[in-house]
């Protein structure tokens, strides 16, 4: 591990190291995409009119609401995915589940352009993905990569991959 640059806390570990991981181009999607979702459903209640060809009941309405939702609810989750770390191990909020690991569980970090994320590689053989480092954010994924390695390496020992 590289000597830290710039301030240092009173234990060693530089400032800002220990700064929640998130990813930018997936927030950035979500920011673009609910708006776009919200205002197609309004058009579809302002615009389609009942005729000939088209003859909505309150189910149809009904439907395109939920479905609506259950899409806001998939971009809210990616759009709030994110990596807390501590003194002590990481948080991970992925898509679908949250997980705490300890650093000393944490064998190693992978991260490469050919993987989507970063990933965990656990003590107990499982595999951890880490959302928040995703590589769809080019340079600035790589530097949080680097960061999450070094992290785990200082707080449990792990290596990078």
């Amino acid at each position: 591990m590289t000597a830290p640059r710039g301030p240092v806390e009173p234990d060693g570990v530089p400032a800002g190291a220990l700064a929640p991981f998130r990813p930018r181009l997936a927030r950035r999607v979500t920011v673009v995409l609910a708006p776009v979702i919200v205002a197609s459903l309004i058009a579809l209640f302002v615009f389609v009119r009942p005729n000939a060809a088209t003859v909505l009941t309150l189910s149809d309405y009904l439907l395109m609401v939920v479905f609506a939702g259950a899409l806001l609810v998939i971009l809210w989750r990616q759009g709030t995915v994110t990596a807390v770390p501590d003194r002590d191990g990481i948080t991970v909020r992925n898509l679908v589940r949250t997980t705490r690991v300890a650093w000393n569980e944490v064998v190693s970090v992978r991260f490469s352009s050919d993987r989507a994320w970063a990933q965990l590689d656990l003590a107990d053989g499982e595999q951890l993905a880490v959302m928040a480092v995703q590589s769809a954010d080019g340079a600035q994924a790589r530097r949080e990569a680097q960061r999450l390695a070094a992290l785990a390496e200082r707080f449990g020992g792990a290596r990078e991959h």
